[in-house]
């Protein structure tokens, strides 16, 4: 956040706009922190600080803040509360994106092995139809007749 320097501070409309575009931030944040899934208790106090926040922003009607020379201590924390919603945001992010990573990964092995498993008996109930319909005996199919291997007949 930049303001111009003006003789009695800072630029009201600048520090106006700023203060407008960050509660509009922090209202789409707090918008964004609901749609995560697994939403728990510390992601319904970032939801909460950032709704009271752009509350705040909302309501101040002190016709000197434009005027003071630095950030308050308020717009400070403000600041602050911010910038840690957005990194948890973004580490929640990439959280749920590895699991939807590993989760894709898993499912694309589990069905590899099962279409695998699905060929393969496919190929059994193919061979066990072909034997049982007498269509054709392979001549290395092994018999009663045929003996044992390796052994001369008696």
């Amino acid at each position: 956040m930049r303001f111009s320097v003006v003789e009695s501070g800072y630029d009201r409309r600048q520090v106006d706009a700023c203060l407008d575009e960050l509660a509009l931030r922090l209202g789409r944040l707090a918008a964004r922190t609901e749609g995560v899934a697994g939403v728990g208790r510390e992601w319904d106090q970032i939801r909460l600080d950032a709704l009271h926040l752009g509350e705040f922003l909302r309501r101040r009607t002190a016709p000197d803040a434009a005027a003071t020379p630095g950030p308050t201590a308020v717009e400070r924390e403000a600041a602050d509360l911010l910038a840690r919603a957005r990194a948890e945001l973004e580490d929640a992010r990439q959280e749920a994106r590895r699991v939807r990573e590993e989760a894709y990964a898993e499912a694309v092995r589990a069905r590899r092995e099962f279409e695998a498993a699905l060929l393969a008996r496919r190929r059994r109930a193919a061979r066990i139809e072909e034997l049982l319909t007498g269509d054709r005996v392979p001549a290395d199919t092994p018999t009663a007749a045929a003996g044992v291997p390796g052994r001369s007949p008696a």
